[in-house]
């Protein structure tokens, strides 16, 4: 789709740069309350699974307190979003440093979620092929449940995208995104701050090794 891929990476810088110039007051007072409340860093760094399963920085802004040395983070989590962390996750705004990943062509705008790169060797060769496109600000799993979605549910919806992709889907996940930032649907499943580990399947225990980072949440 070599018309399409080059049509959707110009739609992907040019949107990005607007929306960093746009957003610059609304990033500028995020970075404000994270350094206030939380103190530095500012934004939370972690290497994650690009086009290919090729490992990036992803940034986003940090919305957790730092854990204190030797201590158990699992399930510790939810204790440590900090009032400022919950209202830039449930509005969004957490995401907005990701348009540089837009702009370097590590991400697109629209596109499966990136995970965790330990998630790699536990993908079916089926979900493994959310890797086949660059991975996404928003998705075809994030308007249609996001965390509220179960692992299987969201990977079979990124795969449909990888095979269905075009600029009029994009578009319409774009705007529906829109409409659940405002709604703030789906922002995590019951009884966890974050998405539970995925651990290969649905049978393993959902709390197993889940670990506290931002990393999960939006995913």
């Amino acid at each position: 789709m070599p018309l399409y891929d080059h049509l959707k990476r110009t739609m992907d810088v040019v949107a990005a740069g607007a929306g960093l110039v746009a957003t610059a007051p609304v990033l500028a007072a995020s970075a404000a309350a994270v350094y206030v409340t939380m103190g530095r860093p500012i934004f939370f760094r972690q290497q994650r699974p690009g086009l290919g399963g090729e490992p990036f920085e992803l940034i986003k802004f940090r919305t957790m307190r730092l854990s204190a040395p030797g201590q158990d983070d699992i399930g510790s989590e939810a204790n440590r979003i900090t009032p400022v962390g919950q209202f830039l996750r449930s509005t969004s705004l957490d995401e907005l440093p990701t348009l540089i990943n837009v702009l370097r062509g590590e991400m697109s705008l629209v596109g499966p979620r990136p995970l965790l790169m330990r998630y790699l060797p536990r993908y079916s060769p089926e979900q493994a092929r959310r890797h086949e496109v660059r991975p996404g600000v928003t998705g075809w799993a994030q308007i249609n449940g996001r965390n509220a979605l179960s692992w299987d549910q969201k990977f079979a919806l990124d795969v449909w995208y990888v095979d269905h992709r075009s600029l009029t889907l994009d578009l319409k996940i774009l705007l529906g995104t829109v409409g659940k930032v405002f709604a703030r649907e789906g922002i995590s499943q019951s009884g966890h701050a974050t998405m539970p580990e995925f651990m290969g399947n649905e049978d393993a225990d959902p709390a197993a090794g889940n670990e506290a980072d931002p990393a999960q949440k939006g995913a």
